[in-house]
């Protein structure tokens, strides 16, 4: 009788598994408790990460990088100090032998399915960055707890693959827009940056998750994102097309943001008398940046309210930028960990600013309002360095509440965004994933064809044949017509080639020749864990219609033949498509 609540419990745990499976009303309501938590954590990490900051520069929340000037020096030794404690983390996490998974990786690659473990030490490390100073965001632990939390609960109830792709983007869009208060920006990150599409069965989850999200923050006292601008105004065609120049400056910008941080990571790294205290060695780099201008300290929130209220010499900007950049940079190579979103913000206001004022001084015979070039150049540099266009565009909406800029910053982010892809193809996240060797430019579902590898759509019905037999052994053990092609080995068995029946039996062809001597393709094979993509390339390449797969060996475990694979891959493509879709 002690247990016999147990069958109750799980026959009942059951149903609602099925009905989550099944009932769209049940998914939504799903997503929106998603939604709660996911704030609820962001706020969370918010007091986690100032309650350091104040600690250890004793500010007010958030206003890190407001500060004037450092009067205390000796406080500075928060950036190395921080540092060492990211250092001693990763020694106690010694044996790890794989990097961390996050939400685009866990969306593009595993079908949404990351480690709570993984959520939790992505989230330690961004706290711990952020908290100390350098500089960068903690928009990637928002998104890592939002969506690992997700991810928890929908493997937890035996989630279909797409749905939990769906509810990882919920909670990761739904902490994003509870950090700026702002829920159509959560859901448009969910979709342009974490889930990788928009489809009508996952419109009503995400947004019920990011307007749960925003509840959230908001009934717990946390004031929401908002930036005040002109409000009568209206936009020439001269201003679209400045716009578009500040567009397309900071697509550029954000690219070479992006590839020096991957330079610094990499030089870094490739000193391997430093390379266990590179955050150390980072933080004392970021010392004497800091003291020269608080600004480059943590993300950047303050320091991008305090410039547009003050309205800085064009000198005093430019200087910011550089002294940020350096910031960014040495911040990411040296082994901090924390996104380039937040920063980036600032650093496109940075650049909206000084874009204006340039503007401004040229003999054009047109004025840019500042305030106004910042939000463009806000979005337009983060839409470089993050992708999603419409979340930034969005973004810019629900910050200012004002509908005639929209015009202008969706010129600029969608100019960003083109040139970026074009001349790029990555964002941060998916560039960094791609220097780790994943095959990734998007957060859209890749993971079944990752898994659509040789072994599984080889034959392993073969012919096969010594490369030591005589052409009229051949044609007496492989008469004309039972077979296409045949494989040829040595006596070892490794390979040697592939033979068409039809060359055999040219009558040209003298008898006592060695079967090896017409084999072609010797050097045409593929690996048991080729990927489909890597398959048709290759067939394309070769222009052959079968290849044998060969093991690290050197011997044949199979033949793949371009009909039989391509039908495959169609086949996986549209069962992918019919899951998104819900057909």
């Amino acid at each position: 009788m002690a247990h016999s609540w147990k069958p109750l419990f799980l026959a009942s745990l059951a149903r609602q598994r099925r009905r989550l499976r099944s009932s769209e009303a049940a998914f939504i309501l799903l997503a929106a408790i998603t939604g709660l938590g996911a704030g609820f954590l962001t706020l969370v990490l918010q007091i986690l990460a100032h309650g350091i900051q104040r600690l250890l520069y004793g500010v007010t929340i958030n206003r890190l990088s407001a500060l004037g000037a450092i009067h205390h020096p000796w406080k500075l030794l928060a950036l190395p100090a921080g540092g060492l404690a990211l250092v001693l983390l990763a020694r106690g996490l010694h044996r790890r032998k794989r990097p961390p998974v996050d939400v685009v990786e866990a969306n593009a690659l595993h079908g949404g399915r990351i480690p709570m473990t993984d959520n939790l030490l992505i989230s330690a490390q961004t706290v711990l960055s952020n908290g100390a100073g350098a500089s960068v965001g903690l928009e990637a632990a928002y998104a890592q707890m939002g969506g690992g939390l997700a991810s928890l609960l929908g493997q937890w109830l035996t989630l279909r693959r797409n749905d939990l792709r769906t509810l990882v983007g919920a909670g990761a869009g739904a902490a994003i827009g509870a950090a700026f208060g702002a829920p159509l920006t959560g859901a448009f990150y969910a979709f342009e940056i974490v889930i990788g599409n928009y489809t009508p069965a996952a419109i009503a989850p995400v947004m019920a998750a990011a307007l749960s999200g925003v509840f959230v923050t908001r009934l717990l006292g946390m004031a929401p994102y908002l930036i005040a601008t002109s409000a009568d105004r209206t936009f020439l065609i001269t201003d679209y097309i400045a716009y578009a120049g500040l567009g397309l400056l900071c697509a550029l910008m954000g690219i070479a943001i992006m590839r020096l941080v991957t330079f610094a990571e990499q030089r870094v790294q490739s000193f391997t008398a430093i390379a266990r205290w590179r955050p150390v060695v980072g933080g004392m780099l970021l010392m004497p940046i800091a003291f020269l201008s608080p600004q480059v300290l943590s993300a950047g929130h303050g320091a991008l309210h305090l410039d547009l209220l003050l309205h800085p010499a064009l000198s005093v900007l430019l200087v910011l930028l550089l002294l940020k950049i350096a910031a960014s940079v040495i911040s990411l190579g040296f082994g901090f960990r924390g996104g380039l979103f937040f920063a980036s913000l600032f650093l496109g206001s940075l650049v909206g600013q000084i874009f204006a004022g340039l503007v401004d001084m040229a003999p054009l015979g047109m004025t840019l309002a500042p305030g106004d070039a910042a939000l463009v150049g806000m979005a337009a540099m983060s839409v470089s360095v993050v992708g999603g266009p419409m979340t930034l565009a969005i973004l810019m909406l629900e910050t200012t509440h004002d509908f005639a800029l929209m015009g202008v910053v969706l010129t600029a982010t969608l100019i960003s965004s083109a040139f970026t892809r074009e001349v790029f193809g990555y964002s941060f996240s998916t560039w960094r994933l791609h220097l780790r060797g994943a095959n990734v430019r998007s957060p859209r579902d890749i993971g079944w064809m990752l898994k659509l590898n040789a072994a599984r759509v080889m034959r392993k019905d073969w012919v096969a044949l010594r490369d030591d037999v005589s052409i009229a052994e051949f044609r007496a053990r492989i008469p004309l017509g039972s077979t296409s092609k045949t494989v040829i080995t040595d006596v070892a068995g490794h390979y040697r080639g592939i033979v068409t029946t039809a060359s055999a039996y040219r009558p040209e062809l003298a008898e006592n020749v060695p079967i090896a001597e017409i084999a072609t393709q010797h050097d045409v094979v593929l690996p048991p864990d080729a990927g489909i993509e890597q398959m048709l390339r290759l067939f394309d390449e070769a222009s052959v219609d079968e290849i044998a797969v060969v093991d690290h060996l050197g011997k044949v475990v199979g033949v793949v033949t371009e009909k039989h694979a391509r039908r495959r891959y169609f086949e996986e493509l549209e069962a992918a498509q019919r899951a998104i879709f819900r057909e």
